[in-house]
């Protein structure tokens, strides 16, 4: 019987639980601090005003359609009930063959997740390449759940820091929260723009990315030189 619970598993050791007991301690400590991180976040005052009603491309909902293209303002991405509005910025050069490999790691696990979430939220995944060529790629992937628009023809990109003159495209997460005074900037995962701390990886979207985890409940963890690939064929 360990300090926490009463259970135990088969063969494990006194010094097993001791350790796994030191273990449950720092998670709960961690999940503590997830909470209160979260509702400090939630507790951010309003940011700047929307700097313009941006107008992107976007294509049917059916991702086999390749001749359809609409323009989509960027008011026009909040459905009628709900009023936050998740973008995350998917690099792909518009004149790239294919897009990050890190990017579609993280798109195959949120395509799984937005049909949730869409129940709740505005979610839009941004990408500089054009459309056709955006929408493409999504087939081959079979990402059905994800409202896909191409900022190729506005300055979405720049303006919120998915794309920086002296780095190039960055994978930028922003929240916009839609009131009675209009559409306001709310978040930025900021910590991809703030430099590491000694060993540290840049990373600033773990929180919505399973696949390091998963990763971190294993003996190897994350190792130090693997990352996503499009195909591991």
């Amino acid at each position: 019987m360990g300090k926490y619970h009463e259970f135990v598993f088969p063969g494990e050791s006194n010094a097993y639980r001791k350790a796994r007991d030191e273990l449950i301690g720092l998670e709960i400590e961690l999940r503590r601090n997830l909470e209160k991180v979260a509702a400090r976040r939630r507790q951010l005052p309003a940011g700047g005003k929307l700097k313009q009603d941006y107008v992107f491309e976007e294509g049917a909902k059916d991702l086999n359609d390749t001749e359809a293209v609409y323009c989509t303002k960027f008011s026009q991405l909040f459905d009628k009930n709900k009023n936050s509005l998740v973008i995350y910025s998917f690099m792909f050069e518009p004149d790239a063959d294919l897009p990050c490999p890190m990017c579609t790691s993280f798109l195959d696990s949120l395509n799984g997740t937005a049909r949730h979430a869409r129940d709740r939220i505005n979610i839009a995944i941004v990408a500089k390449a054009p459309i056709q060529k955006v929408r493409a790629f999504a087939a081959t992937r079979d990402w059905v759940n994800l409202r896909l628009l191409s900022s190729f023809k506005n300055t979405y990109n720049s303006d919120y820091l998915a794309e920086i003159d002296a780095w190039g495209q960055m994978p930028a997460i922003n929240v916009f929260n839609r009131s009675g005074d209009g559409i306001f900037h709310f978040y930025n995962s900021e910590l991809l723009y703030v430099p590491s701390e000694g060993d540290q990886d840049p990373r600033h979207a773990d929180l919505l990315w399973p696949l390091w985890s998963l990763f971190d409940l294993t003996p190897d963890g994350r190792g130090s030189e693997w990352y996503p690939r499009i195909s591991y064929d």
